[in-house]
């Protein structure tokens, strides 16, 4: 029995240091680093924007009527001046003739009314050297002259009526004119908003016919900035953006314009920024959607932290504590980059030792080294990580193994 009880407690023994060695013994801490390296840092601004010709004409009809011919097509490339609809000029033609009959008789009334002055000149001379000779009554003569001046009367009247009616004469053949749609540019037919029949109707907004882009290779990309990143915005910084056309492509640009005006929208500020495009191949189409990059500031051949070391904080008996009651211990908290002072943490002898360094321009991923006991190839730590979760996975198992 008592042999029995021997065995008993060594098994216990063994089982008790084995579960201590297993459990009890503290986690191997293991850390992931990155070699620093020299490179570019390029801090950009994102946005998105449409594509749109630099130079849009619209066309419209300044006269009603009936759509009669089409001459031209979307995409079709016009010349100045080159006709491209005609409205039915049936009616217009109608008002010419009527305008040129009135101004005809119009000049007719001019001579008739030159005639008459004529004579009544005439008699006026012959009454004022026949009442010098006492021959005619003096209310004769007063009638001579009263007809005179009745018949310059006539004259300017007669040359008013000359004037207005060859200024309807000009409108009417204005009409019949306009009646002819012509191309004001040199470009390419981007829309078209009418057909043969259709009834175009000129009252108080001229309706639009046609859009013409002037130049396909030019193009720009108006683009929305938020008030945040506004002030980093300036003329002439380089832009990159995609489209979805061709993801695969990234397209090349200049900003050309910051405009002052804001724009709310859900109470979100924002202006609008211009950037001018090379369309040379004409890939770019009007309206497609770009996602621009706009760089802002670009640092070559300097050494480049990783954001992440930045970020990383070592785990200790502090941070738990720190953990528990809601504060974190002294130098970890996050900095922004940019001429600030920050640490990151070398591995020495297993172990992270903390650098301080002041950091400079920085995009997503990397943040430029100003100065700091760091050199190129000297091993920053990024992350670490122990084995307590994949013993606390293992010891989550029931003691009876699986069950099925």
């Amino acid at each position: 029995m008592k042999k029995y009880i021997i065995i008993v407690a060594i098994l216990i023994i063994t089982i008790a240091a084995g579960v201590w060695f297993f459990f009890g013994r503290a986690p191997k801490v293991s850390y992931k680093t990155v070699p620093l390296e020299k490179g570019s840092v390029v801090a950009t601004i994102s946005a998105t924007g449409t594509v749109n010709p630099v130079t849009t004409v619209q066309v419209g009809s300044q006269v009603s009527g009936t759509i009669q011919k089409l001459l031209v097509d979307y995409n079709s490339r016009v010349k100045q001046g080159q006709v491209i609809a005609e409205i039915d000029p049936a009616l217009f033609l109608a008002q010419v003739e009527q305008a040129r009959g009135n101004f005809l008789n119009a000049q007719a009334n001019l001579q008739k009314a030159k005639v008459t002055l004529a004579d009544a000149k005439r008699t006026l001379e012959r009454n004022r050297q026949l009442i010098s000779q006492g021959i005619v009554a003096q209310s004769d003569f007063d009638a001579s002259q009263t007809a005179y001046d009745s018949a310059l009367a006539g004259i300017k009247s007669a040359e008013a009526g000359v004037t207005q009616y060859r200024g309807t004469l000009m409108q009417a053949e204005t009409n019949l004119k306009n009646s002819v749609i012509r191309s004001p540019v040199d470009g390419i037919v981007i829309s078209r908003s009418i057909d043969v029949g259709q009834t175009v109707a000129a009252s108080f907004q001229t309706p639009t016919l046609f859009s013409i882009a002037r130049d396909l290779t030019k193009m720009q990309i108006e683009t929305s900035v938020d008030e945040a990143d506004i002030s980093r915005t300036r003329l002439d910084q380089a832009v990159t953006f995609t489209v979805d056309a061709y993801p695969d492509r990234s397209f090349k640009g200049r900003v050309t314009q910051v405009r002052s005006a804001p724009i709310t929208v859900q109470n979100v500020v924002t202006y609008i920024v211009v950037v001018q495009v090379d369309n040379k191949d004409l890939h770019l189409k009007p309206g497609m959607t770009a996602n621009v990059s706009i760089e802002t500031g670009r640092r070559d051949g300097v050494l480049k932290l990783p954001a992440a070391a930045l970020r990383f904080r070592p785990k200790s008996d502090a941070d738990k504590k720190a953990a528990k009651t809601g504060q974190r211990p002294a130098g970890s908290g996050k900095g922004k980059p940019g001429g600030a002072q920050q640490k990151v943490y070398l591995l020495k002898d297993g172990q992270p030792v903390a650098v301080t360094v002041t950091t400079g321009l920085g995009d997503s991923s990397f943040v430029e080294l100003v100065e700091g006991s760091l050199k190129e190839g000297d091993q920053v730590v990024i992350e670490q990580s122990d084995n307590s979760k994949k013993k606390a996975a293992g010891s989550s198992g029931s003691p009876m193994g699986p069950r099925f």
